[in-house]
């Protein structure tokens, strides 16, 4: 298989594509993890060549993130997951409590309608992280853009 020309990540010789990648990161329970979390994504996604994803990325993840920071205690661990065909970021954190989404009119609490609005599908992860009781996840996918 020939290397792609466009591509100018750098490789080592002996080392093969990698298609999928798995990040992640703790974040602590104060005001700096949305900007934290958000710059983490976009940092991910823009060395992976994945540019046309990193805006809607970076914005669900804030939103997530930040829903953590208002509503829970304790640290947030975030995971980044990037396949060829699909960008998938979970937050997950310390509260058992599911997220409610709330109405277009309330002044608050419309980061998950937002999330809605951009993301292909999002949800509440089956899967549990450790000491984390529970996890919100969202997914982009699509080559276009990237």
């Amino acid at each position: 298989m020939d290397p792609d020309p466009y591509d100018d990540r750098p490789r080592l010789p002996n080392r093969s594509v990698q298609l999928s990648y798995d990040y992640s990161l703790f974040a602590p329970g104060d005001a700096t993890a949305p900007k934290v979390c958000r710059d983490f994504v976009r940092g991910a996604l823009l060395a992976l060549g994945r540019d046309g994803l990193a805006l809607p990325a970076t914005l669900c993840t804030s939103e997530l993130v930040t829903n953590v920071h208002l509503h829970t205690k304790g640290t947030a661990m975030l995971r980044l997951q990037v396949k060829p065909i699909r960008v998938r970021v979970s937050v997950f954190d310390e509260s058992p409590d599911l997220p409610v989404p709330r109405m277009a009119g309330d002044c608050w609490g419309r980061g998950l309608a937002l999330v809605d609005g951009i993301a292909d599908s999002w949800g509440v992860a089956d899967d549990r992280g450790g000491r984390y009781a529970k996890g919100v996840w969202f997914e982009l996918g699509g080559l276009e853009g990237c």
